[in-house]
């Protein structure tokens, strides 16, 4: 019987929690350790606060973030919030490792500490019994090391600077939820939009985005990564509006596209080889043919195959074509879709004759 997985807590509770924690130390002079919270769906929770410190103006908390069993980079980060009394209202500030807005798209408007909507009302919540009638706290969180593991989520691609994000709309964290995951990626269309881009390059990994912004100077802005949700953010990109989408990437996994795959995991769904050999057969390829890209383990393996055979470059633009045209049924050609497949060089294998014409409106040379 498979081990049941430990649920974790998000930063924006870890902020709340410790936030309660300073509030009680100042407002009512409390020292305690543990904190009671009631979480957006009415779950309570008892949160364990590692230290608390105070002097005459301000007190400060710590909660060391837990995920549970969920590969969250914030793991064990110590979240750190510091109270201090003010004339009236209740205010948010990001110190050392929060990050800042700097693109709109997001729910955060530019120039504020990222810290979300729902963990902003946690926070509030969480202390709005403690302030006096009249008076007012200032709430300042901050993350020690926020900024360098800031580095390891999106975090820069969407804009957000110096540090990491206030997250959680329902304050757990899922372990290994597939989509929490998914839908952290969609804010990279809102900002991209908010960039003024309605034409959009979707690419599976950073070697592909490396690859569309450097060696090919597509706009950094307008790059989105899918990691392996293809049809998921395609799906997301018909519902706002995104006029156009280029696919991008290796051919491996973009040729899944092309058999109607838009989840790629290779542990899910790994028809590369049957896929290119379908087409190769209905492009007139051999029997014997058909047979070594059965048997071939990589694209690259299968270039070589169809180099001998002469069948390039067309026949990787018709897989191109083709990949665009089953994304296109996906969306309901809500969306005007090409695709470019390439080799792990970053060489463009297959570009299909929409993909050219989005390229060249983003300045291709």
């Amino acid at each position: 019987m498979a081990k049941e997985l430990r649920r974790g807590y998000t930063t924006g509770t870890c902020a709340a929690a410790a936030a309660r924690a300073a509030a009680l130390a100042l407002w009512r002079h409390e020292t305690v350790n543990t904190v009671s919270l009631t979480l957006p769906r009415g779950e309570k929770i008892i949160m364990p606060v590692t230290l608390l410190q105070k002097n005459l103006d301000e007190v400060e908390a710590v909660v060391i973030k837990d995920a549970g069993d969920d590969p969250d980079v914030t793991d064990g980060a110590a979240v750190h919030v510091r109270a201090r009394k003010r004339a009236k209202g209740i205010v948010l500030r990001g110190g050392a490792g929060i990050g800042t807005v700097t693109r709109p798209g997001l729910a955060v408007p530019v120039g504020e500490p990222a810290i979300n909507p729902v963990p902003r009302a946690m926070i509030n919540s969480a202390v709005a019994d403690l302030v006096p009638a009249g008076q007012g706290m200032e709430l300042e969180i901050s993350i020690p090391r926020g900024e360098e593991l800031a580095r390891r989520t999106l975090n820069p691609r969407l804009g957000i600077t110096g540090g990491l994000s206030i997250l959680g709309t329902t304050g757990i964290v899922e372990p290994m939820s597939e989509e929490a995951f998914r839908t952290s990626l969609v804010p990279q269309i809102d900002v991209a939009l908010a960039a003024g881009w309605k034409t959009l390059v979707l690419t599976p990994g950073r070697l592909g985005q490396r690859q569309a912004e450097e060696k090919y100077g597509l706009p950094a802005t307008a790059v989105i990564l899918t990691s392996n949700f293809i049809g998921y953010l395609l799906e997301a990109c018909a519902e706002r509006p995104v006029k156009g989408v280029l696919l991008w990437g290796h051919a491996g996994k973009l040729v899944k596209v092309a058999g109607g795959i838009f989840y790629t995991h290779s542990h899910i769904a790994d028809a590369r080889q049957e896929i290119i050999a379908a087409r190769a057969a209905a492009a007139g390829a051999s029997r014997e043919l058909v047979q070594e890209i059965l048997a071939a383990t990589t694209v690259e393996a299968v270039q070589e195959l169809l180099q001998r055979a002469a069948m390039e470059p067309g026949f990787w633009d018709s897989l191109a074509a083709l990949a665009s045209q089953r994304a296109t049924a996906l969306v309901h050609g809500a969306l005007t879709i090409g695709t470019a497949l390439l080799n792990l060089q970053g060489e463009i294998l297959g570009l299909d004759a929409t993909a050219r014409q989005i390229m060249g409106g983003f300045s291709y040379v």
